[in-house]
């Protein structure tokens, strides 16, 4: 029987993982959300192993095999994520698929995870999945359902927002919650520990000049670096705090991290459906100055800043800061700058 999502949250906090798991649906900020928790848990459990399998056209289901039959020297456990963004494995496919769930491999975990789902979408495969392990389909978000989502994804964030306030924003954004999610992100940093009201939603948006933050990032992304830096300059004789701002840097890290760590970039780089569209060019930009492991050592240097600016660890948090914009900005020139 199909797991809802709420539930499957649930059920990652208790036990064990599954030897196998379908995360399927077009909403895909939810399934994105859901692969992030099914990987943070795995690793939490000692699966320190990933291995990414892109299923494109000329994918070979040999390599699924392989990756069930092989362990690191340096791992006793290992998750293979695979990424079927079609949620059509084709006949070898299939055959793979039931084959593997049929005998698991002990200390491995599957993960498939789709951008498309439907009745049409289920089959032999998903059936065996879901006997192995877990299927978690994730349907879009009705009208009526949107508001509490806004809600409960806000006050998670430290942010209260009225009712009215609500309706607009989701009106606004028609329903495309990575638009919706980014939006919350935004008005969280400006308004951490608030409550937004229509008129508050409606300066804040206006309010250009108080969105510095996002001009930084879209600046290091751009790779300009004199700007970005002059910009974290400004925020920081403004007298900004250092840990929200990180926040915002650390979302788009993490999608830069997870575009570049895939065999199709452009293809993964669609599926995070960044918004407003026209921003997909800064990360493809940034995509071709810096591989996969550039962007991992941006995500370790955010969460040095991050232990530095609470008082966890030694050094200068402004200053390290400027650094990982430089490096963000620069990937090619990095060396020395990221630890």
């Amino acid at each position: 029987m199909a797991t809802k999502l709420a539930a499957f949250h649930k059920q990652l906090a208790a036990g064990e993982l599954k030897p196998a798991y379908l995360l399927a649906g077009a909403e895909h900020l939810l399934v994105i959300e859901a692969a992030d928790a099914l990987r943070a848990r795995a690793k939490a459990l000692g699966y320190l192993e990933r291995e990414v399998l892109d299923v494109e056209a000329s994918f070979d289901w040999h390599r699924l095999v392989d990756a069930g039959q092989s362990l690191s020297l340096f791992a006793s456990r290992k998750l293979i994520d695979l990424r079927l963004p079609s949620g059509k494995p084709g006949k070898e496919g299939v055959a793979a698929l039931i084959e593997f769930c049929a005998a698991p491999p002990p200390d491995t975990v599957l993960m498939v995870s789709a951008n498309d789902w439907s009745g049409k979408h289920e089959g032999a495969w998903s059936n065996a999945i879901e006997r192995a392990g877990v299927f978690v389909p994730v349907w879009p978000l009705k009208r009526e359902e949107l508001p509490a989502w806004i809600g409960a994804r806000a006050a998670a964030r430290g942010l209260a927002i009225e009712a009215d306030a609500i309706e607009l924003l989701a009106d606004r954004l028609e329903g495309n919650l990575l638009a919706v999610a980014q939006e919350i992100d935004k008005l969280a940093l400006l308004h951490a520990g608030g409550t937004l009201d229509v008129a508050a939603l409606e300066a804040s948006v206006a309010d250009d000049a108080r969105y510095d933050v996002f001009r930084l990032a879209d600046a290091a992304l751009a790779g300009d670096a004199t700007r970005a830096l002059r910009i974290v300059s400004g925020l920081r004789e403004e007298g900004e705090e250092l840990i929200p701002m990180l926040g915002w840097i650390l979302t788009q890290l993490r999608v830069l991290a997870r575009v570049g760590a895939t065999a199709n970039p452009e293809s993964a780089l669609r599926g995070e459906r960044i918004w407003p569209a026209a921003r997909e060019g800064l990360f493809r930009r940034a995509l071709k100055s810096g591989d996969g492991a550039h962007w991992e050592r941006c995500l370790v240097q955010a969460g040095q800043i991050d232990r530095i600016a609470k008082g966890r660890g030694e050094g200068d948090a402004w200053r390290e800061f400027e650094r990982l914009i430089a490096a963000i900005a620069a990937p090619r020139r990095a060396q020395g700058l990221l630890a």
